[in-house]
């Protein structure tokens, strides 16, 4: 089975490189699934080659092989989680915060899957005008507000379910520039309002877009009639308190992919278990078993386009709006924290976060375990 998690002896990997074999028969994947599915199955094993420390104390060994680094890997994301976290800390103005998501009708899914690269790209920019719409609107905030935004496409079954994730500034700019306009206690905007908004705001983007529609919907006119006939959700939680609660939460979403391996319970040939929430029933720790084909092709489903950055800033929070983002730090008047760990190797971020010295040796607890020999790839 090659190298296991220590910590979670089953794992993504070994379900691909024990039963994957039928599944690349019966299965045709485009470049950028094959890519990851080749990085998940090698990552950690002797096929990345690696690297030999030996405890200067005790002559200890250990064998440790390189990681893929893949996006869509989830044995390698911890350390770039923790530095973006801790850069994006060091960046936000401080004050509550909202989550804010915004999702699509299933009506829609087929034809986003199949224009991916563009229906997230829209995903994204509708989901951001229509918030610097109605935050703009007197009767809501009437101010210029912003956005950190992250992308999802999966459920907790593994379904396809595109939907952007907004951390979102509790209140805004004044127009003017020179008020901060803080929001209510209780709710950012109005959920009704920016559904309604955000539904209108998709669709003229789409309509004016060359996408190819799926074979569910004969022609444009019958995917918007679906389309309105639903009711669109946009989810608000309740505000998070200061930027610490907030950038933490928000890191729980930004690195994470369709499927832990703390989720995993068991898998054969035939069958794949894990563990997963019945958020509409509010059930929570249910296991949910796949036949093991069904499994992988729902974990390829959620491979992004090649460059696609599933991560975006909008409004205030945007680069290009540095100045604004800068007055309003001034005007809300509490200090922003500072990074902690950039431009530090993983090894010393480590080291902070956990307290642990990760060059201990674990033998004899004394010694540093040192390089000594370069593992090549077979």
């Amino acid at each position: 089975m090659g190298v296991v998690n220590k910590r979670h002896p089953l794992d993504v990997a070994a379900i691909f490189r024990e039963y994957g074999g039928r599944f690349l028969d019966n299965h045709s994947l485009c470049t950028d699934q094959w890519k990851a599915y080749n990085a998940i199955c090698l990552c950690r094993t002797t096929a990345m080659g690696g690297h030999v420390d030996a405890c200067n104390k005790c002559g200890e060994q250990q064998v440790s092989y390189n990681s893929c680094r893949n996006r869509h890997c989830n044995k390698c994301q911890y350390t770039k989680q923790l530095m973006w976290v801790d850069k994006l800390r060091s960046t936000l103005p401080v004050c509550r915060y909202f989550h804010v998501v915004f999702t699509i009708p299933s009506e829609m899914h087929k034809t986003c899957y199949i224009n991916q690269r563009e229906c997230y790209k829209l995903l994204f920019k509708a989901s951001a005008e229509t918030l610097q719409k109605v935050g703009r609107n007197p009767k809501f905030l009437g101010a210029q507000t912003g956005a950190v935004s992250v992308l999802h496409t999966w459920g907790q079954a593994l379904t396809y379910h595109p939907h952007v994730h907004m951390l979102v500034p509790a209140g805004g700019l004044s127009e003017d520039g020179t008020e901060w306009v803080h929001a209510g206690k209780k709710f950012f905007l109005p959920v009704k309002a920016l559904s309604s908004v955000f539904r209108g705001v998709l669709w003229s983007l789409l309509e004016s877009s060359k996408i190819k529609l799926a074979d569910n919907f004969k022609d444009v006119n019958a995917l918007k009639k679906a389309l309105y006939l639903k009711n669109w959700n946009v989810y608000a939680k309740k505000p998070l308190a200061g930027p610490e609660s907030v950038v933490q939460y928000l890191g729980r979403y930004t690195h994470r992919v369709a499927i832990n391996n703390s989720r995993l319970v068991s898998a054969n040939q035939s069958k794949v278990t894990f563990k997963w929430k019945d958020y509409r029933k509010r059930l929570s720790k249910q296991l949910l078993t796949l036949d093991t084909q069904e499994f992988i092709g729902r974990f390829m489903r959620h491979i992004l386009p090649s460059g696609f950055y599933k991560i975006r800033y909008y409004g205030l929070l945007a680069s290009v709006n540095h100045n604004k983002k800068e007055q309003s730090i001034r005007l809300i008047g509490k200090p922003i924290p500072i990074s902690l760990l950039q431009g530090l190797r993983a090894k010393q971020v480590l080291k902070i976060v956990t307290g642990k010295e990760p060059d201990l040796c674990p033998k004899c607890n004394q010694g540093r375990l040192m390089p000594k020999t370069v593992l090549d790839p077979i």
